[in-house]
Parts: structure tokens; sequence; C-alpha cells
């Protein structure tokens, strides 16, 4: 056998007997699972809220245990003192509790990503282990401690990093935990506590680091953020959908994803409208329009109010309405809920002038039935009603749009015009942009909340006791390690079917998270940040863009600018300076572009080149669809392995795509197109807009007329040239924009 091969049949003798393991965890952990479903739903209450909490418990231990199965090793570190640690996606012990593989996130597994040549932490070689499936197909060293080392025949091959950027792409986003480079590490790993915003150009591997952010800070800091949640939220359904797969693999399952037109539940926001719309709706100055629009709903009516109650009359007066408006203000609380004290006001002074007019006393305390009376009388309800008017967030907002009056009366700062383009019928739908406006509204107008309340207080008596037998039951268990008896409590305290924290964060508008990962930050008007911060008052989060790829007209082109007003000093920022993705040529030449349409460009190094990798042809205006066609064909059949992995995708302005989808179906070629809903990234061939393109990768990129996505915006087409991870093919009939030569 040779040299290599005995390497190879090690270390599969190490995988084989990982998995091995992770194959009797699974059984272990389904048998118990059956187990407590078997017992059925008899029982007390505590006994049937015992085994939903257990069964969560389980379900949730068989998802992560599932969700490993790819690449469970990938990584092994030789250590000066003889010893070899391997580095995977979870940790592993075996049945006396030794250790067998180390969280890719603890730690000891640390030195795996950050470990030099110059500071080798106690490590002679580092392995990188490369499996398919659950057969090793090869190794890669790196020796960092010649003095210590032994043998020095395996360090040969391109290394494992090189060898992820060769693979072709597939309809999700792959996770880079066997491959995290060392800056990548540091923010990865950086503390949980203040804002962390990590600017890095295209192809740096931001929304990788997000992720893997968020499954170490789960990991590192469990029982602070497992009963309050981790949120990310991202551009749209479709990027969510394409990173839907990376935090499962890592052994995380509770993350709530969200884009921000999804924050407000109930909420479909599926209308259209201009950028310009969108960015005047983006303007912070809407927190006191709305605060405004709320307020000018408490008014006092111009003329007293006269009804007729049992043969009697009260009267609705305006210094009655005004002087129990002015109470009810004093105690700040949002307008639904303040408006009951106006009510109960009211009706105390409206039941006064009624008792008055009887020819007997009635004293205060026996009183009740007069008031319920007058509160049930139409009238009065009415005249009550048009003074301090209960609303929703959708009325408030569609009364705006639909009443110019209304807009006018609470929006001062803006301009007639900007008035007029915001003006629409009542019942046209929500679009993304009004989400946080709903958001704010919700804010100030809330809910009453009396039976929340009392329900909260009866939860709160039990709580103690439940603690307790929490802790007991885990203690008996030996199921710690899983599950706080926090958690537990919790899930004792409901005996209907549990909720995990993920779907009780995602169903609740108030809910605050641990933290918050925001990708394409650089996207958000400040009206999208007051809504975002709104969940996470404590501030901590982690902000990953680009703002030299802002697209948005309210998205920020500076992060000082945009994020100084809203957290003052209390962010860090982080840079990543490496392209992994963009081929150095690719990237060069969108550098160049951007800097001449004055774009803040991040300085980047490009990892590789690939020959070919800039393709540009001019063709005749009329024959730039026909050559879009031939050309998105030949790169399909180029980029496609004999797995099936290889996405390409054609990027052009959106009044282009009708034409270049009906011209590719007539060449027997259909391409997944995002329209209104998600676009199939499963697809070989996607069709997309610029803005559609954002934080997606393929292997090839047709791009059609640069100078027409230019007009768009250069950010759309910075993120349109630095979408491929191989080749990009640029059709033009107009001339190619400035910078593009060197």
């Amino acid at each position: 056998m040779t040299g290599i091969d005995a390497e190879l049949a090690d270390e599969q003798h190490v995988v084989d007997r990982l998995y091995g393991r992770l194959d009797d965890l699974r059984a272990e952990t389904r048998s118990r699972l059956a187990d407590v479903r078997r017992q059925g739903p008899s029982g007390s209450p505590q006994n049937r809220s015992e085994r939903d909490a257990f069964a969560t418990l389980y379900e949730n231990r068989v998802a992560q245990l599932e969700a490993v199965e790819e690449r469970l090793v990938f990584g092994r570190l030789d250590l000066t003192d003889g010893s070899r640690r391997y580095i995977g996606r979870l940790g592993l012990t075996d049945e006396e509790r030794t250790s067998l593989l180390t969280d890719w996130r603890a730690p000891a597994a640390q030195a795996f990503y950050r470990a030099t040549a110059a500071h080798p932490d106690d490590v002679v070689r580092r392995r990188h282990v490369v499996t398919r499936g659950r057969t090793v197909t090869g190794v890669e060293d790196e020796l960092l401690d010649l003095d210590s080392a032994t043998d020095v025949g395996m360090l040969t091959g391109e290394g494992a990093l090189l060898a992820t950027l060769a693979e072709g792409r597939t309809g999700r986003m792959g996770d880079i935990v066997a491959t995290i480079q060392a800056e990548q590490d540091a923010i990865i790993r950086s503390e949980l506590g203040g804002a962390l915003v990590v600017q890095g150009g295209p192809g740096t591997g931001k929304t990788a680091v997000a992720l893997h952010r968020a499954a170490y800070l789960l990991y590192a800091h469990r029982r602070t953020l497992e009963r309050s949640g981790v949120l990310l939220v991202g551009p749209s359904r479709t990027f969510l959908r394409y990173i839907d797969q990376v935090l499962p693999s890592l052994g995380e399952t509770g993350v709530v994803t969200s884009t921000v037109a999804e924050l407000v539940p109930g909420v479909e926001a599926i209308g259209s409208e201009p950028d310009e719309v969108a960015e005047i709706k983006g303007r912070a100055l809407w927190a006191d329009l709305i605060a405004r629009a709320v307020r000018q709903r408490e008014r006092v009516p111009a003329e007293p109010v006269r009804v007729r109650v049992d043969g009697r009359t009260v009267v609705v007066r305006p210094g009655d309405v005004a002087s129990a408006i002015a109470r009810a203000r004093r105690n700040h609380r949002p307008h639904n809920l303040a408006r009951v004290a106006f009510v109960r006001d009211m009706l105390g002074r409206l039941a006064e002038q009624y008792v008055r007019q009887l020819a007997f006393d009635v004293p205060p305390d026996e009183r009740g039935e007069i008031v319920e009376d007058l509160r049930s009388h139409r009238d009065i309800r009415v005249a009550l009603n048009l003074a301090w008017m209960p609303l929703t967030p959708q009325k408030l907002l569609a009364d705006l749009y639909a009443k110019p009056w209304r807009l006018e009366a609470a929006a001062p700062d803006l301009t007639p015009r900007e008035r007029e383009l915001l003006r629409r019928d009542p019942d046209a739908p929500f679009t993304p942009a009004d989400v946080p406006l709903l958001d704010e509204a919700a804010e100030l107008l809330g809910e009453d909340d009396q039976a929340q309340r009392a329900q909260a207080k009866a939860d709160a008596d039990r709580r103690a006791s439940e603690l307790e037998y929490a802790r007991q039951v885990l203690q008996q268990t030996g199921s710690a390690p899983y599950v706080s008896a926090e958690m537990l409590a919790d899930r004792f305290a409901g005996t209907g079917p549990t909720l995990t924290t993920a779907e009780r964060a995602a169903s609740d508008r108030t809910w605050t998270y641990g933290h918050v990962v925001v990708d394409e930050a650089q996207e958000l008007s400040p009206m999208a940040w007051r809504a975002l911060l709104r969940r996470v008052p404590t501030r901590s989060l982690t902000i990953v863009g680009d703002v030299a790829q802002t697209t948005a007209s309210a998205g920020a082109r500076s992060w000082r600018a945009q994020l100084d007003p809203l957290l003052r000093s209390s962010w860090r920022l982080a840079e990543l300076t490496v392209n992994y993705r963009t081929p150095a040529t690719v990237a060069e030449t969108a550098r160049r572009v951007a800097v001449a349409a004055g774009l803040p460009v991040s300085p980047l190094t490009s990892a590789r080149d690939v020959p070919d990798a800039l393709v540009t042809e001019r063709v005749p205006a009329d024959a730039v669809v026909a050559a879009a066609v031939r050309r998105a064909s030949k790169a399909v059949d180029e980029v496609r392995d004999e797995s099936g992995a290889g996405r390409v995708a054609v990027i052009a302005v959106r009044a282009s795509l009708d034409a270049i989808d009906a011209a590719l179906r007539e060449d027997g070629l259909v391409a997944a197109r995002a329209g209104t809903g998600v676009v199939d990234l499963d697809a070989s061939l996607v069709l997309l807009a610029p803005d559609e393109a954002k934080g997606l990768e393929f292997d090839a990129v047709v791009l059609l007329e640069p100078a027409d996505v230019l007009a768009g915006g250069a950010g759309d087409l910075y993120v349109a040239m630095t979408r491929p991870t191989h080749a990009l093919h640029v059709l033009h009939a107009a001339p190619l924009p400035d910078g593009w030569a060197a």
C-alpha cells in the first residue's frame, strides 16, 4: 500500500467510527421520541405538557443530528504533545464521554482556522480531510512546525479552499466551515455585545461569515440566546431560500429568518412601486409623521353632542373631551391602550351628569350599571369614537395614502409632489416599504392588552414551581446538555402543541431577540432600521454589507452616515479584504468601473484567476437578445459537472427580461424567473434583473448591455458584474462604461 493509500485508509477508519457514533445517537434519540409519542395524550395536564416538551426536545435533537450528514468531519490537528484532534460540524463523544469529534465552534477548534507557521499555537500539522458522502477521497496537509514534524510526505495538492472554489454551484449556498480563513474566523468569534459591522466587497464571504457567526454565537452563548433567539434578516425570500440549509448543516435549526417585508405578522407586502416612492417611505421623518397622524385621531368636537338616555339628556362637552384626552395622554401609553383611560374618564363624567338628574342619590360604588348603559348606547359610542377612534396600523396608513387632507396635515415636511406620489386607493396592496411604517404605527397604536396582562400574571404565579420541577426532570434524565431548565419550564407552561422559540418569535411582532444578523444591510432605509432595532433592545447585531453595492435609493452610502444617528458610537467595523468568489480579471474590471462611477469601493485582493474569465462581445443592437440565447445555451453546457451541479444567470435590465425569456423559450431553453415569487435556484439557467441577483452567485453570468444597467444605478452594475465564480460573458451594442478598459 502506498503512503497516500495508507493515509486515506487510516482516515477512513476514523470517519467510519464517527459516522457509526452519529448513527447510534440518531437511533437512540429516535427511540426516545417514539417512546414519548407512544404514551399518547392521556394523563394530567402536567404529564401532557411534559411529554410535549420532551417530544420537542427529541425532535430538535434528531433534526440537528440529521442535518450534519455531509462532511461530518473535515479537519485534523496534530499537536506538539503527540495528540490528535478531529474537527467537525458538531461535537461527538463516546459512551464514556470521551471526545471523538470537536465542534468547529469550540475554543479547542480555533487553531484549525487561525494557526500559522509564525504562530502555530501548538499545532504541528493541520490536515483537511476531504470526503464525498461517507468516503474519504483526499487529504491536504499544512506543516506549521518543521522542528516537531516527523513525516512531511503528504504535503501535496492545491488546497481545500481552492478545491472548494472550483466546485460547481448548486441551488443552495454551501457552508465554508471546512475552509474558514483567519480574517473570517476572527469576525465569526467576535464578542456578542454591541453592533459589529462587517464590510466587504463582492466575493469576500460576507454572507457565509454572517451565518457561521450566528451558529457560533448560539453555541458560545446558548443560555443567553436560546430563550430569546436569533433573527436573520435577508434582502429577499429567494436569498433566504438560497441560504436555508447552511445553519442546519452547522448544527443550528432554531434561527428565525425573515425579510424586512415579513417583519409584521399577518401583513402580505405583495404590492410594487417605483424606487422613488420607496425612497420617500424610507425617510426617517416618517417617525414624526406617523406620530402626528395618530395624535390627529384624538380630537375635540367643535360642538357639544347631546344624547338622550332613558328620557334624560347627557352632553358630550368639548371641554370634557379635551380634559379627558389630556389626562389619557399623560400616561404615555399607545393610542389604543390610552383610549381605554379616555373612555373610562368620559363615561364617568357622563354618569355624573346622568345621576344629577335622578330624584335619588346613587353612591359612586353603585354606578356600574349606569356606566354600562352609557357605554352600550349607540350615540355615545359614536361620539366617543369620533373623539378618539380605535385604529389598526393598516387603517391608519391606508387613510394617509387615500385621503390627501390627512397626509397634508400629518406630513408638512413632504412637498406637494411627494405627497401626490404617495397617493393610492385604500384597498391597494401594501409594499415592502410600507412594512416599517406599519410597524411604527403598531408601536404607537398598541392593542388593548388587559386580557394578556391577566394571563401573564397567572403564568408568572406558576413559574417558580415549574422551573424547579424542570430542574428535577433534567437531573433525572441527563438531558441538561441539550435544553435548559428555563426552556423546559417554558414548554411545561402550556398544555397544547409546543412551539419552538423560533416559531413563537416569528408569530409575535413585539418579540425581542438576543441577537440580530442583517445581510445586505446597505439596502435598509432609516425606517427599516427603526423596525429592526425595535426587535433587539440590547443592540447586539451583526450588520453585513457593502456600501458600494447599494442599489436602493433609501439605502446607505456610508456606514457612519447611516448608523451614527441610530447607534451613536456603539458599533465597530471589521473588514473582509480577500475576494474568494470572483476571478481576478473580472473583479479588477468591476472595481475600475465602480471607481469611475464614484462608488466607495473597498480594497480587495483576489484569491485566484481563471483563464478567459471575462469575454466581451459587441453585437448589433437588434442581435443582442439572439446572442444572449446562444451564449446562455453554451454556458449551461460548459459549467455542468458530472454531478449535475453548475448554474448560469442571464442578467439584464428589467425592461428586457420578457424579450429574453421569450427568445430562450423559442430556442428550447426554459429559464427560471423571479417575478413576484421566489426564483427556482435549482434551475440550471436563471433570468434576473440586477437587484434580484444580490447576494447570489453563479458559475457563469451572461450580462447584457452594461450601459443600460449602469443607467439604473452604479451599484446595480457592480452587483451584476461580480456574481460569477468562473466566467462573465458580456454582450453589448452600446459603448461600455468608463473604466472598463485598463
